[in-house]
């Protein structure tokens, strides 16, 4: 039904499809909504993936009560992961080591002026991930006519590059990735913006390839400049890092499918009690009414008498039938007894 409903061949979906049931299903929803069993472990938009779905679904009427009670535990299971554990603490990806890298230099985002140079697609993924982490002023400028269209339709601001130094004095943080060939960043105009901010920090991030910022920049008071190169080894130690806390992240999955196990053997008894309660109730009404007016003591002998008859009866036609495992039930039956009414095993001299 499924991949009828896809559209697709069967062959073309078949290796992503796969099917677990019970315990087995529950690790696996709470190791997707922990960002477990993602191509990028840790990454914590897979929990949101998870939540979108779950509110569709509810739009839809398609979520029960055991569904939403599961789909909460397993919120509850993604929260401990990104609390106890430091998969979610390091970059793992360029665009978001260069995320972490900005908030490191320049704080709060949300004040900074963000220049990015070029037109490249890696420069959008950096710039996109700049923008998730609150930055919202942002100029574009580059030697392309093209950009002042693509400004536009981002919803930048646009400095034509023949005002590129006074459009860099302003940048609290340089995205270049125009891959011209040549240093559009030079040392010289970046000395010179440096001086007219008094030396206020400038992160400078290359992504131009070939590179669009002068290697001397970074000698510079002042200027911090990182490369492609740079970025990728701060992911590869992020990677490294998630690597790791995944085997305690995987515990903590496995603690929680244990106490799902619990909580729900638990919630399976409840019927059981239930039943049982309103049998002892139903026994103590049954007596009172036959006996109005007999005494405490009679009364509890009476009740004790009748609460036994059921269970001791079909105990005794256990161990008449022929059955060959009419041993093992009955002393399963008497441990079982035992552990109910606190009686304490058999000759340990705790019977009651």
């Amino acid at each position: 039904m499924l991949v009828a409903g896809s559209g697709e061949p069967e062959s073309a979906i078949a290796d992503q499809i796969y099917e677990h049931y019970d315990e087995a299903a529950v690790r696996q929803i709470f190791a997707v909504s922990a960002s477990l069993d993602s191509q990028t472990v840790g990454e914590p938009q897979v929990l949101g993936q998870v939540k979108e779905g779950h509110r569709f679904a509810q739009g839809c009427g398609m979520v029960g009560v055991e569904l939403e009670s599961l789909l909460q535990a397993a919120y509850t299971v993604a929260k401990r992961v990104r609390t106890e554990t430091e998969i979610g603490h390091r970059p793992v990806s360029i665009a978001s080591a260069a995320g972490r890298i900005a908030r490191d230099v320049q704080g709060d985002l949300a004040d900074v002026g963000l220049l990015v140079v070029g037109l490249a697609d890696m420069g959008d993924i950096i710039v996109e991930q700049l923008r998730a982490a609150g930055a919202s002023r942002i100029t574009m400028s580059g030697p392309s006519r093209r950009t002042e269209s693509a400004a536009r339709r981002a919803g930048y601001g646009f400095v034509p590059f023949d005002a590129f130094d006074a459009a860099l004095r302003d940048a609290d943080i340089v995205v270049a990735a125009a891959g011209t060939g040549r240093h559009l960043v030079t040392s010289v105009a970046m000395e010179r913006a440096l001086v007219a901010r008094r030396r206020r920090p400038v992160l400078l991030i290359d992504a131009g390839v070939p590179g669009d910022v002068d290697p001397g920049v970074g000698d510079l008071e002042g200027a911090f400049l990182f490369t492609l190169d740079d970025l990728e080894r701060v992911a590869m130690e992020g990677r490294s890092t998630r690597g790791i806390a995944a085997d305690s992240a995987w515990d903590i999955v496995d603690q929680e499918v244990a106490a799902w196990r619990r909580n729900r053997a638990a919630l399976d008894a409840v019927p059981a009690i239930v039943a049982l309660r309103e049998y002892f109730e139903a026994t103590r009404e049954d007596l009172l009414r036959a006996e109005p007016n007999v005494d405490a003591e009679t009364a509890t002998r009476m009740l004790i008498n009748k609460l036994l008859h059921e269970p001791s009866r079909a105990m005794r036609e256990i161990a008449e039938t022929g059955s060959g495992n009419r041993a093992s039930f009955v002393a399963s039956a008497e441990q079982l007894i035992r552990r109910l009414f606190n009686l304490g095993a058999k000759g340990d001299g705790n019977e009651r």
